[in-house]
């Protein structure tokens, strides 16, 4: 939970190209994506002893929209009965984020209310009509001194168990830059900015939740697909900025210029992080011959699909590069936007959207004789913040599937097919699919969390180079080169 709110925080920072519409109207007129149907539920359903609990928010009428957050994260075995859900309404559900107008949000202490303070906790009363409480064995855990959290590496010094549980202030100081508290009980002193406080209030949350924008696409991205310039990206961070902004935006993104060669694929990659390695390698050069035991490796039609559906982290984005394509032709890449075609399946059959977020398929990687990967537990194909519901990553590969041999209720293989039938139904249709035949000096970036790829069959010999990029590794650069550094500390 601490993460999600940094990077929401970190987003109140960045350019309004990469940021929700929200940011820059009055909060009613805010709109957070959904992904479950109109109804907003939480999902219970049994996995051997397992309970997992997914929320939903109100469903957005935007094509530019939003959608963020983690998966559903929960442990467990594979393809639970989807029968017994309990429905709930919007307000069953917990109120996460406080929701104020941009006006009003504004780290200025009260002029007409004093700080108090009881044996429990401190009230900060602000000019917006608000009274934060902390708690004083928070407060003390959350001592920013250098005494007590490192300045260079940003991490907790203080020894939390050694508070005593009946911390409590012997003063507590209003002055012009923040709150300064003297502690009765070992007499430190700590201070506390205004800004840092209201930042971090939790009772109530001050700070408005605003999802990342999300450009949804079709086939009509083929008139102008996102591109950035090969010199820009390796010349400046400013480059790399734009760069991650277009493929957090739309999914993915071409680099334009780049030189033909797998050293110089390798080190434009590199500018956003280094590369993930796997079973099939670092840095791959590769081409049909089956020197790795995936259809990938051949020359056959590949339907749309995401990547690494056997880790327990998928690869979060993913870069290919056409070094050539001799002696034949074809293959021609095939991209879907994966939140715009969940969006639409919600809408036409919230039954399938339903059973696709909570029937939960096993998948693996067993082609080389040295290795069966699987995830550490089965996963859905929509995968939701377990908090606000919305959704994070798409996991789908058909050809990846495992035995499907746990079903707590037969019926439940029906609805998984059915299900599975409209969910394809949608991502074949003409008007989801980007086709683009890949070139030389183009190479390729998508966010293997969110698009689908694929690609016709071909002849002849294709050779091309990539790699792999963790998710997390990306969205740190995503931040940093997108937002002051200060900001993104001030998050933490």
């Amino acid at each position: 939970m601490a993460t999600h709110r940094s990077i929401t925080r970190i987003l109140r920072s960045l350019p309004n190209t990469s940021r929700n519409a929200c940011s820059q109207h009055h909060h009613h007129n805010y709109h957070r994506a959904s992904w479950l149907h109109a109804e907003a539920f939480a999902k219970r359903y049994s996995s051997n002893t397992a309970t997992v609990v997914a929320a939903a928010a109100s469903p957005s009428n935007e094509q530019t929209t939003s959608s963020s957050s983690s998966s559903a994260g929960s442990t467990g075995g594979s393809n639970s009965s989807i029968i017994s859900k309990q429905l709930k309404t919007t307000s069953d559900l917990p109120l996460k984020t406080y929701n104020v107008t941009k006006a009003d949000a504004r780290p200025k202490l009260s002029e007409h209310h004093k700080i108090t303070f009881d044996e429990k906790k401190t009230l900060v009363p602000w000019e917006e009509g608000k009274t934060s409480h902390f708690q004083h064995i928070w407060m003390r855990d959350h001592c920013q001194c250098s005494e007590c959290f490192h300045p260079e590496t940003k991490q907790r010094i203080l020894n939390t168990f050694t508070i005593p549980k009946n911390i409590q202030p012997d003063k507590v100081e209003a002055e012009e830059k923040g709150m300064k508290i003297k502690w009765k009980n070992d007499g430190h002193k700590s201070f506390y900015t205004w800004e840092w406080l209201h930042l971090h209030s939790y009772n109530p949350r001050l700070e408005r939740y605003i999802s990342p924008q999300f450009k949804f696409w079709g086939s009509e991205i083929a008139e102008r697909p996102p591109e950035v310039e090969y010199e820009a990206v390796m010349e400046s961070d400013a480059g790399v900025g734009e760069w991650t902004r277009k493929i957090r935006k739309y999914g993915f993104c071409y680099v334009k210029g780049v030189p033909v060669t797998p050293e110089a694929t390798k080190e434009l990659i590199q500018r956003i992080s280094h590369i993930k390695h796997t079973h099939y390698g670092g840095f791959w050069d590769f081409t049909s011959d089956l020197s790795k035991k995936d259809t990938a490796y051949t020359t056959l039609a590949l339907g749309v699909h995401t990547d690494t559906t056997y880790f327990s982290d998928p690869a979060g984005l993913q870069l290919f590069h056409l070094l050539s394509h001799t002696e034949g032709s074809g293959g021609q890449s095939i991209l879907v936007d994966g939140f715009r075609a969940a969006k639409i399946l919600r809408e036409e059959d919230p039954t399938a959207y339903r059973v696709l977020s909570n029937v939960r398929i096993p998948s693996h990687s067993s082609g080389n004789h040295d290795s069966s990967i699987q995830p550490f537990a089965p996963f859905p194909v929509f995968n939701h913040h377990p908090v606000n519901g919305e959704l994070i990553m798409v996991r789908w590969n058909n050809d990846d599937r495992t035995t499907m041999d746990r079903w707590d209720d037969p019926a439940d293989v029906e609805r998984f097919y059915e299900a599975t039938r409209a969910w394809n139904d949608v991502l074949n249709r003409r008007e989801s699919e980007y086709r683009e035949q890949l070139v030389p000096g183009r190479p390729l970036i998508f966010d293997n969390w969110r698009v689908l790829h694929g690609r016709a069959a071909f002849d002849g010999k294709r050779r091309l180079c990539g790699a792999y990029i963790s998710r997390d590794d990306f969205m740190s650069r995503f931040v940093i080169s997108n937002s002051k550094r200060e900001d993104v500390l001030k998050a933490l």
